[in-house]
């Protein structure tokens, strides 16, 4: 088990020099799920993460200095996995046509503070990025959280090297398959969630071949599987693709954040929180997340609403 210093001499180690200042946090922050989340976790040393690949499950130990990456990996898919780092962290995404001057005063701040240490990241991991956006459907945060964690502890096989006590790695297709209806239950993953699981990892290797497509073509083939539908899309995209355009549409908290934060209004909706995104177009997940950096929270009010439905109609 590592400790919260420097980690072990890894089996393979990849030194990056990025092209942009890189803060962790706020490029891997999306991909957590919760504090307990077996799949990442962040310690002083820097963040801990588990991969399965083509060849196999690793684990893969991030620091960054500035623009100075260093990436130790363990496990039959360590090159692999390391292989991926450098996109991982928003290498191969280009902000060139953003404007930031079209943004209000205060997220053109958040901007100017985040802006350069931050990119939008393409894990490639299709098939994880879809079970996770799939668990968050129509459920809580924390019933998603704890389903997501119960799925890799259960059926996730142990990260190999000497990753933090704890940690999983996300478990291959045909182990997901083999999980029955009452054990989905018992995680308190509903049936139709389940259901749209099951569809997807009878056709993971289409799915994993997402990361080869055109993004156009890549949400076609995310939208064939029953129990898929534009919101589950923008969150596979936004983590897996690399989509700097792929706004989470009906969303539960989302449109009243990015209202609040364009306007100072409570009221948000799908259609104002398009229209205030409409000048950023092609860029739109890029200040979505600005937006989620910025740390502007719309403040709370009034009853709970009905969680939003993610699945198609």
């Amino acid at each position: 088990m590592a400790a919260s210093g420097s980690p072990p001499t890894p089996d393979l180690r990849l030194d990056w020099q990025a092209p942009f200042d890189i803060d962790l946090g706020a490029v891997l922050g999306p991909f957590g799920r919760g504090r307990h989340d077996p799949s990442i976790r962040q310690l002083a040393s820097g963040t801990w993460l588990t991969m399965r690949t083509a060849d196999g499950s690793a684990t893969v130990h991030l620091s960054a200095q500035g623009r100075v990456v260093t990436a130790g990996g363990w496990g039959a898919g360590a090159q692999a996995a390391l292989a991926s780092v450098p996109a991982l962290l928003g290498g191969d995404d280009d902000p060139s046509g953003f404007d930031p001057t079209r943004l209000p005063d205060q997220l053109a701040a958040s901007w100017r503070r985040w802006g350069h240490r931050w990119r939008v990241p393409r894990s490639g991991r299709v098939m994880e990025a879809l079970v996770i956006a799939v668990l968050e459907q129509k459920v809580t945060g924390l019933q998603a959280r704890r389903a997501w964690t119960s799925l890799l502890r259960s059926v996730g096989v142990p990260a190999p090297g000497p990753a933090p006590e704890g940690m999983r790695v996300f478990p291959a297709s045909a182990d997901i398959r083999g999980v029955p209806s009452w054990q989905w239950h018992r995680w308190g993953v509903q049936p139709q969630q389940s259901a749209t699981i099951m569809r997807a990892v009878r056709v993971a290797g289409r799915i994993e071949q997402c990361i080869d497509l055109d993004l156009a073509a890549a949400r076609r083939r995310l939208r064939s599987i029953d129990g898929v539908g534009p919101w589950t899309v923008a969150e596979v995209a936004s983590r897996a693709l690399g989509d700097p355009d792929a706004v989470s549409f009906g969303d539960y908290h989302l449109p009243g954040q990015v209202v609040y934060a364009f306007t100072g209004r409570r009221d948000g909706t799908d259609e104002s929180m398009a229209a205030l995104l409409e000048p950023f177009v092609g860029h739109r997940y890029r200040v979505q997340r600005i937006v989620e950096l910025s740390g502007i929270t719309r403040p709370a009010r009034g009853p709970r609403m009905a969680i939003a439905d993610h699945r198609p109609h």
